[in-house]
This record gives structure tokens, C-alpha cells and sequence, in this order.
């Protein structure tokens, strides 16, 4: 065993035990720093496969991002420990089905008989000037170019969605109307209001 294996094996032992350690975290916000530090592991991994501009993407993208926004919004919601409780073990028979259901899946898709080292060959070592950035490019820009073009068509639907729901109309809400502020006359901002003194009404 050489030290990549090593390596290797040290990570992926990170990998699964801080993904483990977040499921069945009962504090929101060290689940989120569990899946902080699961997604580094994978980095990692990535790293070993010649993956460097993917694993920086899961960092950048996921843990400088998608994750600090999901702390935040934990430690602004201020969530129950007890309501948080009580809804992973109402949904536990649920959660343990679908995870059923997907590992039964992943072996059919992901086992010896597709991806064993008898259907594929070990992976060749590039040189240090390879770029796995223009094999990347190139993937996407040809090969898959239209399931590419049709993600970022989704993800432009989404971003229009979010922000129409967030601005859709509401009867409680104060709206300001730009034209009755320009159509407004003098006369209708100014009152003129005669007001006496009381020691002219005692008199």
C-alpha cells in the first residue's frame, strides 16, 4: 500500500464518518459544520483524481457560499431543539426508506459489474502542464452542451421565480406610487390651519 492509498482511505473515513456525524447531529449548526467538513473530504478525493478545478469549485461554490448562507439562516431562525426532535422522529420510518431505496439503487448503478477494474482501466497520469479545466470545457461545450444550456435555463427560471415570490403584492405592505408624487400640487402638501391661543378663548 503506497501513500496515495493511504491517503486515500484517510479521507474517505473523514468522509463518511463527518457525513454520518451530520445526519444524526441534533444541533442544526454543527450539522452544518459536519457537512462542512464532508465536503472538504470530497474535495480532497477530487484532488486526488486530478480534479483540481472541481474540488476548488465545491469549496468556493458550497462551503463559501451555499453553507455559510445555511448558518446564517439557522442562527437567525432560532429553531427548537425539542420541535427539531420531534420531526426527525416523526419522518425516521420515511428517512430510513429512501435511504434504502437509494443504496439499493447506487449498487445497481455504481457496482463491480460497471465500474469494476476489469470494465475500466486505471486512470493515466498526466504530465504537471495537463488541464483538466480544457477537458472540462470542452466536455461541456460540445459533447454535453445542450443538458448544460438547458441546467442554466433552469436555474434562470428559479432565480425568477424566487424573486417574484419575494415581490408579489401584499395588502400590508407600504408601496410607493412615483406618479401620484409628481401629479401631487402645492395646494395638497401644505395646509394652512388657524389656530387660537387659550388665553384668547378664556377671555
Amino acid at each position: 500500500m503506497n501513500s496515495e492509498q493511504i491517503i486515500f482511505y484517510i479521507l474517505s473515513f473523514w468522509f463518511i464518518a463527518s457525513s454520518l456525524a451530520m445526519i444524526f447531529s441534533r444541533n442544526a449548526a454543527k450539522a452544518v459544520l459536519f457537512l462542512v467538513l464532508a465536503f472538504f473530504s470530497a474535495a480532497s478525493i477530487w484532488i486526488l483524481l486530478e480534479a483540481e478545478f472541481l474540488a476548488i469549485t465545491l469549496i468556493l461554490v458550497y462551503v463559501g457560499a451555499v453553507m455559510v448562507l445555511f448558518l446564517f439562516v439557522i442562527k437567525m431562525l432560532n429553531i427548537d431543539k425539542s420541535t427539531l426532535r420531534a420531526k426527525f422522529t416523526g419522518y425516521l420510518p420515511l428517512g430510513l426508506i429512501v435511504a434504502a431505496i437509494i443504496v439499493a439503487e447506487m449498487s445497481l448503478v455504481l457496482g463491480a459489474n460497471q465500474f469494476g477494474l476489469d470494465v475500466f482501466s486505471s486512470p493515466v497520469r498526466h504530465n504537471a502542464d495537463y488541464s483538466n479545466i480544457t477537458v472540462l470545457a470542452m466536455q461541456l461545450y460540445t459533447t454535453y452542451v445542450y443538458p448544460f444550456e438547458l441546467a442554466a435555463v433552469l436555474l434562470l427560471i428559479a432565480i425568477i421565480a424566487a424573486i417574484t415570490l419575494v415581490h408579489r403584492n401584499k395588502t400590508s405592505r407600504k408601496k410607493q406610487s412615483i406618479s401620484e408624487q409628481v401629479n401631487v400640487q402645492a395646494k395638497d402638501r401644505v395646509r394652512l390651519v388657524s389656530i387660537t391661543s387659550p388665553s384668547k378663548e378664556n377671555k
